[in-house]
């Protein structure tokens, strides 16, 4: 489903306001999972309800990806696909393997939303050194047993 918005400057509750019509044609409630594509840029989210408004908000790397600079206000065209795919985070080997010696961290982690899980995964995955790595996988561990 295609249409027309305003990307607004990235201050609270900004984003690319989808028309509630859109949304409710897409099916799958208020905050549905989907594919948004800006200038041939895509990535998945939900729609988020700010203050009222049906808001995906880009990342500033999707922002860049799309070309679109930051709190420029301009008019682009935006396509939202329903995404019914499974969400799956594929977690680096240490962790899983962690994960799999904790199972009160492991049942946390897998009651975890998707964004929560992709966090302490690309927290992990972007360390340089083992070292780092295997700090992060410990505070995870420590941070999902609460």
């Amino acid at each position: 489903m295609k249409f027309r918005t305003l990307v607004e400057p990235p201050e609270p509750m900004r984003g690319l306001e989808v028309p509630p019509g859109v949304v409710a044609a897409l099916g799958g409630g208020v905050r549905p999972p989907v594919t948004i594509t800006v200038n041939g840029d895509s990535w998945k989210s939900r729609v988020a309800i700010l203050r009222g408004r049906h808001l995906p908000v880009p990342s500033n790397a999707n922002r860049q990806a799309a070309g679109v600079a930051i709190g420029e206000e301009a008019e682009v065209e935006v396509e939202l696909e329903p995404d019914a795919e499974p969400r799956v985070v594929v977690a680096h080997a240490d962790f899983t393997r962690a994960l799999a010696d904790d199972p009160v961290a492991r049942a946390a982690y897998d009651n975890l939303a998707y964004s929560h899980k992709r966090e302490h995964v690309r927290a992990i995955e972007s360390a340089k050194k083992p070292e780092t790595r295997r700090r992060r996988i410990e505070k995870a561990i420590v941070t999902l047993r609460g």
